[in-house]
């Protein structure tokens, strides 16, 4: 089985950066609603702000961890 880590850090990384950005949506809407100081192209733009620095964050973080796990399994005995 050839090296996965990149691959799988790649679609982590991904789905915990969408997740934190629809976090931060339902809470900026929630501020936008009760606020005239924000509009909604600021959510937009934060929304886009908080994808790629999650991206980074969480692409520093995840193929230390992936790697991690990845050879745990290998290392697991084999019922055969």
């Amino acid at each position: 089985m050839e090296n996965k880590t990149g691959f799988y850090s790649v679609v982590i990384s991904m789905a915990t950066s969408i997740l934190i950005v629809i976090l931060f949506y339902i809470f900026a809407l929630q501020k936008v609603g009760s606020s005239t100081q924000y509009s909604f192209t600021d959510v937009y733009a934060g929304m886009v702000y908080v994808f790629i620095l999650s991206m980074i964050v969480s692409a520093s973080i995840w193929p230390g961890v992936i790697e991690k796990r990845l050879k745990e399994l290998k290392n697991l005995p084999q019922n055969t």
